[in-house]
């Protein structure tokens, strides 16, 4: 891994940034990802005031997808009127993720990793945001069906017509992503990037994912490092009324915080504690520890808790002892976390 830090006076030296694999793209640490909070209910000035102070302290990678909202399109709406209304977020300097591969509109070509649905949701993806083209494009997920030749010569094609600069695969199993890669690979246009859920309970990607990925010259970005809020204080004292939890139509469930999950984010507390840092902070920390890790993704729904999690890129080493006691705490129950 290599940090680089941008000679821009207005990040203050406070971000700092991760070689994505052998590329030549720079991703800094943490990103923001537009998954709930950038939909049709959210207020547009609040939306365009984090996507600022984002901007702002560093985060120049924004991470989307054709069915964030909710409902499905929505985020890419609002990030577009956001573009279109600033003159303060120039397109050079930002970094634009989008993907398709889940469900999008009804019938049977609005979900799945088919070259169809792709070519389709690249097409859509733009004209929402009102852009010629996105920095990367991934595939969503391993749909079980489609070959995946079938997909990543989609995705091949999708670069060669100047629609995406890079392309990424996101939650591909091990054999489906090598079949990915030297697919790619030999098609001239390598995969940048690997996405997937990586955080204290969610691991899948240390048995092979993170590793497969760096050998392969890819980098890897964790998304849900948080698990969905359960790795920070915020369910210590029940569920608050506006938290994802409370939702109906959030992914994560009220039956997921159970009394044994609830001791589990205590004792990480204390941890967390001990070292000076707030629970989220640590978590966040923690994911960033691994050098083959090129950032994580973060959401928020307000500047304050966004301020907050900047502060996950401090403090990033971790003692042997320190991180077989998270270890211990977390091996008897990891709830899963969508």
């Amino acid at each position: 891994m290599s940090v680089y830090i941008p000679d821009k006076d207005r990040y203050n030296g406070v971000m700092k940034y991760r070689r994505c694999g052998k590329s030549g793209i720079v991703l800094p640490e943490i990103s923001l990802g537009l998954w709930h909070n950038f939909g049709e209910n959210a207020g547009f000035a609040t939306c365009r005031e984090m996507i600022h102070f984002a901007f702002d302290n560093g985060i120049t990678h924004f991470d989307l997808a054709n069915n964030y909202g909710p409902s499905p399109g929505a985020a890419e709406e609002m990030f577009g009127r956001i573009l279109k209304d600033s003159v303060l977020l120039p397109r050079e300097e930002i970094l634009i993720t989008t993907k398709a591969g889940h469900d999008m509109w009804s019938g049977p070509y609005g979900t799945g990793s088919s070259r169809k649905m792709l070519m389709t949701s690249i097409d859509q993806s733009l004209k929402r945001m009102n852009q010629e083209y996105v920095d990367i494009f991934y595939s969503h997920r391993y749909d079980g069906v489609t070959p995946v030749e079938e997909t990543m010569q989609a995705l091949v094609d999708i670069v060669k017509s100047g629609k995406a600069l890079y392309i990424g695969i996101s939650k591909y199993p091990l054999e489906e992503a090598r079949i990915a890669y030297d697919y790619l690979k030999a098609h001239d246009v390598p995969c940048l990037v690997y996405q997937g859920r990586y955080n204290m309970f969610s691991r899948e990607p240390e048995d092979g994912i993170i590793e497969q990925a760096s050998e392969n010259g890819s980098g890897f970005v964790a998304f849900s490092p948080l698990a969905q809020g359960l790795l920070s204080d915020r369910y210590l004292h029940g569920i608050p009324a506006d938290s994802r939890i409370s939702k109906p139509d959030g992914f994560l469930k009220k039956e997921q915080l159970t009394d044994q999950v609830i001791d589990q984010i205590r004792s990480l507390t204390a941890v967390a504690q001990k070292r000076g840092q707030t629970l989220a902070e640590m978590a966040l920390a923690w994911v960033l520890r691994d050098s083959k890790v090129t950032s994580v993704i973060i959401g928020a729904s307000s500047i304050a808790q966004l301020k907050a999690n900047l502060k996950g890129a401090e403090k990033l080493s971790f003692g042997k002892e320190e991180l077989m006691i998270i270890d211990d705490i977390v091996k008897p129950v990891r709830p899963e976390i969508k």
